[in-house]
């Protein structure tokens, strides 16, 4: 299917994604990335502290460098654009009050934002960016479904030196990264689901 000739249900994205490391080498329209991004960014959070942060690579010469420090995995050079989600908690706490809900008074603000921060005072960075790369995996998981709705494909990566991504990308030292996303045109059919059944893994009580 060509990319928003039809907006896929959930359903037909659950189904008919795969896991695609060939992409042709169309690009992805920047309008088209800011519409699965905004939809994406609507994904929920705990405390709705939203401590994602995203990085969209489609600079050639940036990609190679982040292949080098992805184990070489081609997706990551061939994809148009390569998505770098990564935890922020530092950024997120600083700024709390921009993800407290309008209609909460000032009050409630304010009491709401001293409570956030005095939950995580006595954490190091690492425990925070830890939970936060947790959170993370929801956006990932709308993005991949989102991009399938519109027509094209993905492949989430965990396997990255984590350190050399933020060398790459210049981001700052406690960060976490999440995941890369290579995104693009599918240049292959990649393999049919191959999934635990729901009795193996859905308890009932």
């Amino acid at each position: 299917m060509a990319a928003f000739e039809r907006i896929l249900t959930v359903k037909e994205a659950v189904l008919s994604r795969r896991s695609i490391r060939r992409f042709k080498p169309n690009p992805v329209p920047e309008h088209h990335l800011r519409e699965i991004l905004s939809l994406a960014l609507l994904a929920p959070s705990s405390n709705n502290l939203q401590p994602w942060r995203v990085v969209v690579v489609r600079e050639q010469e940036l990609k190679e460098r982040l292949r080098a420090v992805a184990h070489n995995q081609a997706q990551v050079s061939s994809a148009p654009a390569v998505l770098v989600i990564y935890s922020d908690m530092k950024d997120a706490l600083a700024r709390v009050e921009e993800t407290l809900h309008p209609g909460f008074s000032e009050e409630q603000k304010q009491l709401r934002a001293t409570n956030l921060r005095r939950a995580w005072e006595h954490k190091t960075d690492e425990e925070r960016e830890e939970w936060g790369k947790s959170q993370g995996f929801i956006l990932l998981g709308f993005l991949m479904l989102l991009a399938r709705a519109f027509g094209y494909d993905t492949v989430p990566m965990g396997g990255f030196d984590e350190e050399g991504v933020k060398a790459v990308l210049e981001l700052p030292a406690h960060v976490k990264i999440t995941a890369l996303l290579p995104i693009g045109v599918a240049d292959e059919n990649g393999y049919q689901h191959h999934r635990h059944s729901l009795e193996r893994v859905v308890q009932w009580r």
